[in-house]
């Protein structure tokens, strides 16, 4: 951004916060203080923070943390800006209660708070916006925005020898990873030399990784786990395709959009993923790479093979998605849109 100055808030530290950033915790005051915002909503050390530093406006990112700030907002009379990203518009009203996490129980609870004092919900795709106005956020107040990507960092390289694919995912079951990897075993018997490299953690990873034994795949397959942005960059630039294949869960939640397939079409290197949530949005069928349906392995297998089989189609495609990014996603261009909602605002 050019003419705000961001000050990052959490109730938690942060220990990845970039460096020289102005940094505001909660947990800073003690447990009890971090508790007590969590089940009031409120918290004085907050206010008087924000206050000292003369905060003109407040932008929080997920539905559930706009419920949280919102009497913040109004205490200090400043406007409130939520970006939704998926699950707070996606999974239902009951399985968030069903849950049992106590600050989902207050999103659902008391969500018309958010409502009244939300001066405007961005959405990073037009999919996560017809979703937030089916869950009862107002119309008239929403609005697409997404999050671009740094075209001046993320540059194209030369396609690798090495017909490698990644898959950068938290390991739940919306990513369609398990989809994946039933349709890796198929690549492997039309690409022999083929290779998966999985980035994330999560609930599902032993299941996962007995999986890919059971597939017979598990020599070619690399869990790396979470790993540094840089360097999921750089493994994204070794590789000929990145995979998103994600799905609906069973608690209905969807994909928003999903920064990574920006990332790597940045990077010159063609997508396949799923006709799901915000996914078409980020991917170009035939143009920036291939959509496939929800839970397809076998359409999945086809279209990675045409990829891995054929370097000069991965070369077109991977060129189609840097252009698609420079001019739809460049993140100068997204933020100057954003700052100019905020100077509205403000």
């Amino acid at each position: 951004m050019r003419t705000y100055h961001p000050v990052f808030v959490g109730r938690d530290p942060a220990p990845r916060a970039p460096a020289g950033a102005d940094v505001v915790s909660l947990a800073a005051h003690g447990r009890a203080a971090a508790l007590s915002y969590l089940l009031t909503r409120r918290s004085d050390h907050l206010v008087r923070t924000l206050r000292n530093r003369g905060v003109r406006i407040l932008h929080a990112h997920f539905g559930v943390e706009g419920v949280y700030i919102a009497p913040t907002a109004r205490t200090l009379g400043v406007p409130l800006v939520t970006t939704l990203h998926g699950f707070d518009v996606t999974v239902t009203k009951r399985q968030l209660l069903a849950s049992r996490k106590p600050s989902w129980i207050t999103y659902v609870t008391r969500r018309d708070s958010l409502f009244d004092t939300g001066a405007k919900f961005i959405c990073v795709s037009e999919h996560i916006r017809r979703c937030a106005i089916e869950w009862g956020y107002p119309a008239e107040r929403t609005l697409t925005l997404p999050i671009g990507v740094d075209t001046d960092v993320i540059t194209p390289v030369p396609l690798p020898q090495t017909p490698r694919i990644v898959h950068v995912a938290r390991l739940v079951e919306k990513k369609g990873t398990a989809d994946l990897l039933r349709a890796f075993a198929v690549v492997r018997r039309a690409v022999p030399a083929a290779e998966l490299v999985v980035i994330g953690d999560g609930p599902l990873r032993g299941r996962l990784g007995a999986l890919a034994t059971e597939l017979g795949v598990a020599e070619t397959v690399r869990f790396l786990g979470v790993r540094p942005h840089a360097e999921v960059l750089a493994t994204v630039a070794r590789s000929r395709v990145l995979c998103l294949p994600s799905v609906t869960a069973s608690n209905g939640d969807q994909e928003g959009l999903g920064m990574v397939l920006l990332e790597a079409a940045a990077t010159g290197r063609p997508v396949v993923g799923t006709r799901h949530g915000g996914i078409p949005e980020a991917v170009i069928d035939d143009v920036t790479g291939y959509l496939v349906p929800e839970r397809d392995p076998a359409a999945l297998a086809d279209r990675l093979v045409a990829l891995l089989a054929d370097p000069d189609l991965c070369q077109r495609l991977g060129a189609g998605g840097r252009a698609l990014i420079e001019e739809r996603f460049d993140l100068r261009r997204q933020a100057a849109k954003l700052e100019s909602l905020y100077r509205e605002l403000v």
